[in-house]
């Protein structure tokens, strides 16, 4: 099975940046990653924030606003466009803010952007995620690690990529006495069921997409699951352009 089309990545001229979190333990809201930003706004000085990931929505829009006023954005509310579908399709620039994936989902759902956002990627819109902004760039939720709080229509998200980010990825802890699963089992467990590459991308880190490139940014790294292989580990600056040619399969059973 494959989910529902997303972004053919032929001919696109995408511009992505897919942060792991918001925020480190070192840094404030987006700070350890304000001049990828910058280097992804690319000198445009407005952007339309996705807030649906969290109940408060101006208060999350006042959050980004903060964070990137060094910058000299302007942030708009999504929350608050009369009309969120034509808001996304003229916009330039598009932040989808992290949160609970599930509510986030549903959410566009709900507002026909899951069409709105492919549609305004494949052609001049830069899209920005983190968390759960960053889940739905890939072709289905399922890799999210959040509780499913709502259902939404389908587990079909954007597809502007055509491989599975985890983030927040979380190393085994060799001393721990947690006995639940690792995240690394949980991935495990889905490429059981699915045939498609799995980026566990720790916080600090985020992927870069420009056209047919993409890059793995920030200090804390990566790893790479693939089905019936070993997990790689991958440092920043790593190539992961080879991902972007995928086809990912899922519910092989």
């Amino acid at each position: 099975m494959e989910p529902a089309a997303g972004l053919s990545r032929k001919g696109k001229d995408v511009e992505l940046l897919l942060l792991s979190s918001s925020t480190t333990h070192t840094s404030t809201f987006l700070g350890y990653a304000l001049e990828a930003v910058s280097r992804w706004l690319d000198g445009r000085d407005r952007l339309v924030f996705v807030p649906y990931a969290k109940r408060e929505h101006d208060a999350y829009t006042d959050a980004v606003r903060e964070a990137l006023r060094p910058l000299g954005v302007r942030v708009e509310g999504l929350h608050r466009a009369g009309d969120p579908v034509a808001a996304v399709r003229e916009s330039e620039a598009v932040f989808v803010g992290g949160g609970n994936t599930f509510r986030l989902l549903s959410a566009l759902y709900a507002r026909d952007l899951v069409a709105a956002l492919r549609e305004a990627v494949g052609d001049r819109t830069r899209y920005m995620g983190s968390s759960a902004g960053t889940n739905m760039a890939c072709p289905t939720l399922r890799t999210s690690n959040d509780m499913p709080i709502v259902q939404p229509p389908s587990f079909d998200a954007l597809g502007l990529v055509p491989f599975q980010i985890n983030p927040h990825y979380l190393d085994p802890d060799p001393a721990g006495t947690h006995m639940g699963e690792t995240r690394e089992e949980r991935i495990a467990e889905f490429l059981e069921e699915n045939d498609v590459p799995v980026l566990g991308v720790r916080e600090g880190s985020w992927v870069r997409v420009s056209g047919e490139r993409a890059k793995l940014g920030g200090a804390a790294g990566a790893r790479l699951f693939t089905r019936g292989a070993e997990p790689r580990e991958l440092t920043a600056g790593a190539d992961l352009s080879c991902l972007l040619g995928e086809r990912p399969r899922y519910d092989l059973g």
